[in-house]
């Protein structure tokens, strides 16, 4: 499984910080990631954590992050919390401490050691740094960027680094000097690297970023985002509830079932207002953060007293009043001074919105519940303090109206986007005046209009700051980048295939061309692991850190099947290359599909690209056959399978063919003109798995949109004979591929038999003649309408090019094409290229023209090909005058599949 490591520079189990890491690691669990968080105990020195180890934090998080932290940091000479303390005093903000560097220096190559075998042991894939630019560690910072540094280039990754600040030096503690003045010459300054990807939260901490740093040049914008639920107060609290599923009834714990906070979704906790002394009827207006002078809670108190005279308003004040008890003290000196002591109530901390996150201790209420009883949010804060404003967004997602100063970044951020709310201009006075108290009373009374003003920000919100929208943006920024000169991107899915691996990947890194070896700066590969449980993916580590000329992309995909797992391949390879800035526009870009239990010969590549380039097709379809050596001793089943292959290169040759997992290769344009591969469902023993037959599926897409096949039967793949070795009386009875019409393949792992002249009797048997005529017959049934039938169907202008009026003869050429004519109006189909659409039509196509079509088999492959295989019982008794028309009702029976059965059910060898 890959892994994301992140790393907070916060040092405390629950911040924003820490609850924007969560927020977005979700969308990387969601790809299959396994996600490690180091809450950076080791980091910051003022929190008083250093060394020390975790306790209960992990309750405070959701179940599928584990807390870990770098092996080994007591043991770096002269690391601890006292130096770091003294690096940030002296040396970041007094500009001096030159004694303290050669320290920093020796401290961060060790740290960086420590940091690279930790993401080592891991298999680390990706990591996430959060706020990891202010100068707080810069011995740390240092190490870290060392380490990306090292890691990155060992395993040749592109950018496996988001590095995201929330706070930085102009923003944070401003007019204190902590960190120094501009250019703040002793913190570690973003450096452009080819791994690292920064994160600014708007364009103004962009902005601002750049003038300190102009050359960077990989800085994007993505904003926090919230869970726009709106939240809503439960009829009743049963103290159990549904408490972390969010509105796909997803949890965020995966059933660990601690610290359960409000439900998302399903209503928040009742008795909330009874809990507090707060009356059913009294407007109330919420404020959540922290107890401290800058968040200027002052003003709010103010606003309730000037409220007075017009409603029973309330304030409730969510936050630690343990942080500047000061400043608590001061606030309820106020409100009692203004007469409105009894109005104000300091509720302590809150669990976050985010619901999974950071339960609160005692009374177990959250953020979301407190919006769920308000009528109103303040954000009533300083003018230079804030470099975000979440507790604005979370009012927007739970739908409920907000009122705000403008500060510094309040346009930047809500604004100038359009968001709806009482502003207090800080231009007029530092207390809120007589309009905007008017404005907020209006807001408080008019019940009308608190809900037209939430629904139009929450509606708005949904778009700039929806999760979905993260991910989209996640997906865009997370793509490593393509070399200039890459043509081909070799797309391989892999589910426990650490046996074959190794060979697999050998077999492409040996590839040659014309002249020799083939330059690995034309072609990629892209491993896409599908939940493998083995050590598949150590093993692709291994050989990428082994072979570092020729790129290994490493893709996890969740949800299982090949087909899945085929499209997120192909998907991150096109979307990457149409990234490419200096990519020539007339050179083509062709994916590649491969099998991790097939063999390439050493010019599959070269052969495919050759071919491709000269002509104009959309798909190159390769050659694929059986080692004769695995068949030893097995003369009847090698004679089955050769006539199969003989056929397959004849029609091949003819229409191109049709793509095959196995081996293929499509022009990119293709791909996305066609909407790329499609995933299709059906059932199986009563649940949904994605249908095995995306490569064909695929390819009729393609070719039923105008583009050409061609077949290039000198880019040859080997194909593995363990389905005929262990599974050969699925093969022989039709069922290899399943029955019934759901397409399904049967997992095969087992070790490969000893020798045919094993004393022992392991090895496989050849077949009986029974069997044999079996196997040959189901094959040829499933070959022949698809192959034969079905490209004529799906273009039947081939059938007036000369190769295929020669193939079939100028009469039966005639007659196919009357009658596909026929049964496309009869059926009243205007596409065949919907999955399945084309099976009735190739079916009843068939057996209309069997004995002609097997005629020229005979005439064109070979005598052995023989006569075609006995009709279905159900057939063989009809009137020769309606055997047209009960071929009809053989073919369009779904309820029992026979049809399907008959004809193998979409595979044999």
């Amino acid at each position: 499984m890959t892994v994301l490591w992140g790393i907070s520079f916060d040092a405390t189990p629950i911040s924003g910080v820490v609850v924007e890491f969560v927020k977005t690691a979700r969308h990387f669990r969601d790809r299959g990631y396994k996600v490690h968080l180091d809450l950076g105990y080791d980091v910051k020195a003022d929190k008083n954590a250093f060394f020390r180890p975790y306790d209960d934090e992990a309750a405070l998080l959701p179940g599928w992050i584990r807390l870990d932290r770098v092996e080994g940091l007591a043991q770096v000479p002269g690391y601890d919390q006292q130096f770091v303390s003294d690096v940030l005093r002296e040396c970041v903000r007094d500009g001096a401490g030159e004694h303290l560097l050669p320290r920093v220096e020796a401290a961060a190559e060790a740290i960086s050691e420590r940091i690279v075998e930790t993401w080592e042991r891991l298999g680390v894939s990706f990591v996430m740094v959060e706020n990891g630019t202010l100068p707080e560690n810069i011995t740390y910072t240092k190490a870290l960027y060392s380490a990306i540094a090292r890691y990155g280039e060992r395993h040749r990754l592109g950018r496996f680094v988001l590095w995201r600040d929330h706070d930085l030096m102009w923003q944070s503690e401003p007019g204190t000097g902590k960190y120094g003045t501009f250019p703040y010459p002793r913190t570690v300054a973003p450096v452009n690297s080819p791994h690292i990807r920064y994160i600014a939260l708007h364009e103004e901490a962009r902005n601002r970023t750049l003038e300190w740093v102009p050359d960077l040049d990989a800085i994007d914008v993505l904003p926090n985002t919230f869970s726009h639920t709106p939240a809503v107060e439960a009829r009743a609290w049963s103290g159990s509830g549904d408490g972390d599923g969010d509105a796909t009834g997803r949890d965020w714990r995966d059933g660990d079932g601690a610290g359960r906070v409000a439900g998302r979704g399903g209503g928040q906790r009742g008795g909330f207002r009874e809990e507090f002394g707060i009356p059913d009827d009294a407007p109330l207006i919420a404020r959540f953060t922290r107890i401290i002078p800058q968040k200027r809670i002052d003003r709010d108190i103010h606003l309730v007293a000037r409220l007075a005279d017009r409603a029973d308003v309330r304030l409730f004040v969510a936050g630690d009043t343990a942080e500047s008890p000061e400043e608590h003290e001061r606030l309820v000196r106020l409100a009692e001074s203004l007469g409105v002591r009894d109005r104000v109530v300091f509720g302590g901390r809150l669990a976050p919105h985010e619901a999974g996150v950071g339960a609160a201790r005692g009374h177990g209420y959250s953020v979301r519940d407190l919006l769920a009883h308000a009528d109103v949010a303040s954000f009533l804060t300083s003018y230079d303090y804030e470099s975000y404003g979440n507790p604005i967004g979370e009012a927007i997602a739970s739908r409920v109206p907000y009122l705000t100063t403008r500060y510094q970044l309040y346009d930047t951020v809500y604004g100038d986007k359009g968001f709806r709310a009482p502003v207090m201009e800080l231009t007029d006075g530092d207390l809120p005046t007589q309009t905007f108290v008017d404005g907020v009373a209006e807001l408080i009374l008019d019940e009308r209009k608190r809900e037209e003003m939430a629904d139009f920000n929450h509606r708005l919100g949904e778009r700039h700051f929806g999760e979905d929208r993260a991910g989209e943006l996640l997906s865009e920024l997370l793509l490593p980048p393509m070399g200039e000169a890459t043509r081909m991107s070799v797309v391989l899915p892999v589910y426990n295939e650490a046996e074959n691996l190794p060979a697999v990947l050998a077999s492409l890194h040996g590839q040659r061309g014309a002249h020799g070896p083939l330059d690995k700066s034309l072609y990629e590969v892209v491993l896409v692991d599908n939940n493998s449980t083995d050590d598949t993916v150590s093993i692709a580590r291994r050989f990428a850190a082994e072979h570092p000329d020729l790129a290994l992309h490493i893709v996890p995909e969740p949800e299982q099947g090949v087909a899945c797992a085929r499209k997120t391949g192909m998907d991150f390879a096109s979307q990457r290359s149409v990234r490419r800035e200096q990519a020539d526009a007339e050179r083509r870009f062709y994916l590649v599909s491969a099998d991790a239990d097939c063999r390439v010969d050493e010019r599959w590549l070269w052969e495919l690209l050759t071919a491709m380039d000269s002509g104009k097709a959309a798909i190159g379809v390769c050659d694929y056959y059986y080692a004769p050596e695995h068949f030893t001793g097995r003369p009847r089943l090698w004679d089955a399978i050769q006539r199969t292959l003989r056929c397959r290169a004849v029609t091949f040759a003819l229409f191109g063919g049709f793509p095959d997992g196995k081996g293929f290769a499509v022009d990119r344009d293709a791909y996305e003109k066609v909407g790329g591969i499609e995933i299709f469902y059906q059932l199986q023993n009563g649940r949904f798995v994605n249908h095995l037959s995306d490569d064909w599926d695929f390819g009729i897409l393609v070719r039923g949109s105008g583009e050409d096949i061609t077949y290039v039967p000198a880019s040859r793949v080997e194909i593995n004979p363990r389905r005929v070795n262990h599974a050969i009386d699925e093969v022989i009875t039709g069922r290899a591929y399943g029955s019934d019409g759901i397409i399904v393949m049967r997992d095969i792992r087992v070790s490969e038999p000893a020798a045919d002249s094993d004393p022992g009797g392991t090895a496989p048997q050849d077949l009986t003649e029974e069997e044999a005529r079996q196997a040959w017959e189901f094959s040829i049934k499933d070959f022949t309408p698809k192959n034969t039938i079905l490209p004529v169907l799906l273009t039947p202008s081939l059938l007036a090019e000369d190769a295929v009026v020669e193939f079939f003869g100028a009469s039966l050429a005639e007659r196919l094409g009357r009658r596909i004519a026929e049964i496309t109006d009869e059926m009243r189909m205007t596409d065949f290229t919907p999955i399945h659409s084309y099976k009735t039509p190739s079916y009843r196509l068939y057996f209309e023209f069997a004995d002609e079509i097997f005629a020229r088999l005979r005439a064109t492959v070979g005598e052995d090909i023989g006569h075609p295989p006995p009709l279905p019982e159900c057939l063989r008794d009809v009137p020769e005058d309606r055997f047209t028309e009960f071929v009809r009702y053989f073919c369009e029976d779904r309820e029992s599949g026979e049809a399907h059965n008959y004809f193998g059910n979409g595979g044999v060898f």
